[in-house]
């Protein structure tokens, strides 16, 4: 973000992990988080048996939305970085610039079997974190902005001097396999240039704040969400957005939270109420926090919940940001958008993060 934090509203994002494997399900979920006023929908990786992973539920979701990011978790550690780069960018393409990445490095005893390889543990999840991000990167710039020229007269639909090879090797004490990409991708540069990436901060360290656009800060309670909000901010600055999670459960259908509730995440902070103390506890935590992601206990439910009577109110307090109807997820984040790394240095707008 360009401003401090607490120069400007925050934003609402939600995952949509709930709505289930079907595609009628998918789009009546990102439509009514769209409706209510999120400004972001996540898509979690858990593996299941025929279904869909994140990033095509998100693909699935973008013709129908006009104005939600759509950020799907894509793992790093057993996905081959080529192909995430190439569709995260198509993904970008066909959500018009609402595209992002939330990425995911933990240790899986059966993703590694699954495609041959020993399991990755301890800091070299971190490490296959911070090598898939920056061949992605690479990658997205491999193209410049201007590499389809679509010239009849001489029969070029690519001026080939502005594409580049990106010469990517995994460092000398990568833990892991070692690997290198050349490159140059297989499809054109995204439409945001860069998409924007966010990490959990159990991450940082192995991944540098430099490499992120946002942290994702979980607490074991919401009384100490804040705090912990705070100290990743000191750890990355205000040049990365800090995002909160929280599991909510709210007062539904003449049913009192505390009979709702579900299994929750232990990892993260659960607020189970009205809707009511919601808001206010939202209000508080937007003064620290860059935006909030919520993972309903049950999604429709909650959802109709926080889009009736959370959102609008949160909204009448100035909290939230407003939602641009064909922005781009940068655009929300407050990022420029930057010129390729390969291309001529006098086209890179000064100070530009990635």
């Amino acid at each position: 973000m360009n401003a401090e934090h607490t120069s400007r509203p925050g934003f609402l994002a939600i995952e949509l992990d709930g709505a289930g494997w079907a595609g009628a399900d998918i789009t009546r979920a990102v439509l009514a988080a769209e409706s209510a006023g999120f400004h972001a929908a996540t898509f979690t990786d858990a593996p299941a048996p025929g279904r869909a992973n994140a990033l095509q539920r998100a693909a699935f979701a973008a013709p129908v939305t006009r104005s939600i990011a759509l950020v799907p978790e894509v793992d790093t550690v057993y996905t081959e970085p080529f192909h995430i780069s190439t569709q995260l960018a198509s993904l970008d393409y066909v959500s018009g610039g609402r595209a992002g990445w939330v990425v995911t490095a933990a240790e899986s005893p059966e993703a590694a079997a699954a495609v041959g390889r020993s399991s990755v543990t301890g800091a070299a999840l971190g490490q296959e974190a911070a090598a898939s991000i920056e061949v992605s990167r690479r990658l997205w710039d491999s193209w410049e902005d201007d590499a389809v020229i679509r010239d009849v007269a001489t029969g070029r639909y690519i001026d080939m001097d502005k594409l580049h090879y990106v010469d990517f090797e995994t460092p000398a004490d990568f833990a892991g396999a070692g690997y290198s990409v050349k490159g140059p991708s297989i499809i054109p540069r995204p439409l945001q240039g860069q998409l924007p990436v966010l990490v959990p901060a159990s991450l940082l360290g192995e991944v540098s704040a430099d490499a992120v656009d946002g942290v994702l800060v979980s607490a074991p309670m919401p009384e100490l969400l804040a705090a912990e909000v705070r100290d990743v901010r000191d750890r990355v600055g205000v040049g990365v957005a800090v995002v909160a999670e929280l599991d909510v459960v709210l007062d539904a259908r003449g049913q009192a939270a505390a009979s709702r509730v579900a299994v929750l995440d232990g990892g993260r902070a659960a607020l189970a109420g009205s809707a009511a103390g919601l808001t206010d506890f939202l209000a508080e935590l937007l003064k620290e926090a860059d935006g909030v992601r919520l993972h309903p206990t049950s999604l429709f439910v909650d959802l109709e919940e926080l889009g009736r009577l959370v959102l609008p109110e949160l909204r009448r307090r100035a909290a939230l940001r407003p939602v641009v109807r064909d922005g781009t997820f940068r655009d929300l984040l407050g990022l420029e958008r930057p010129a390729s790394r390969y291309a001529p240095a006098s086209a890179a707008p000064a100070g530009v993060r990635h």
